[in-house]
């Protein structure tokens, strides 16, 4: 998994609530166990006609954000069915942060461990970035997970909290497999060990 350290860049805004995961990945993408690919079909309905054409007027087909790192989004982001598939689509697409005023539980929590950093703030911050969101490619927002900040183009700046472990693990590109080998030392050792006392298992 890829660091998470800083992040500037273009902030797409997109003021729906209850984005749910089968918005984010339909359903029917989710044959695959692969994490790559699937950005592509990122909000496939919202960005597609039935016949496979752009939809201009959906913001990430729009010039200005086709390179978006950042959503700052409506309420209850990610809500829906417990799909992974919705994290992996969006890093693969390249979202790094998403910005909400509130996160369905499983999603949020999939997101730190796919590399994605979701923050929650106050309705009155999540107004401003969104506004500055809608300035489009000149508007370069700046997301510091070390300082837990997010600070518009203009220069304006929002604390956010993250748990320290959750924070630590994106800070070092840990995901459960990674936290798992930072022990090797000690599994190798215990497995000598078990080796020599219990050799016939």
């Amino acid at each position: 998994m890829d660091k998470f350290t800083t992040v500037t860049g273009i902030a797409a805004p997109m003021p729906l609530v209850n984005i749910d995961t089968d918005m984010i990945i339909p359903k029917q993408f989710l044959k695959t166990i692969k994490r790559t690919g699937l950005g592509v079909n990122l909000f496939d309905e919202m960005r597609y006609t039935l016949d496979g054409k752009e939809i201009p007027d959906f913001v990430l087909n729009q010039p200005a954000y086709r390179e978006s790192q950042i959503i700052v989004a409506g309420d209850n982001f990610g809500c829906g069915s417990s799909r992974e598939h919705a994290p992996w689509a969006l890093l693969d697409f390249g979202i790094r942060a998403v910005i909400s005023t509130s996160f369905a539980d499983i999603f949020y929590n999939n997101c730190f461990k796919n590399g994605i950093l979701p923050i929650v703030l106050p309705q009155e911050a999540v107004d401003v970035l969104m506004e500055d969101a809608k300035k489009g490619a000149n508007a370069r927002m700046t997301v510091d997970l070390e300082a837990q900040t997010v600070t518009s183009s203009d220069g304006q700046s929002f604390a956010f909290d993250v748990d320290p472990f959750k924070k630590h693990c994106l800070l070092n590109g840990l995901d459960d497999i990674g936290l798992s080998l930072e022990k090797v030392a000690s599994i190798d050792t215990f497995e000598d060990k078990m080796s020599k006392a219990r050799p016939w298992v």
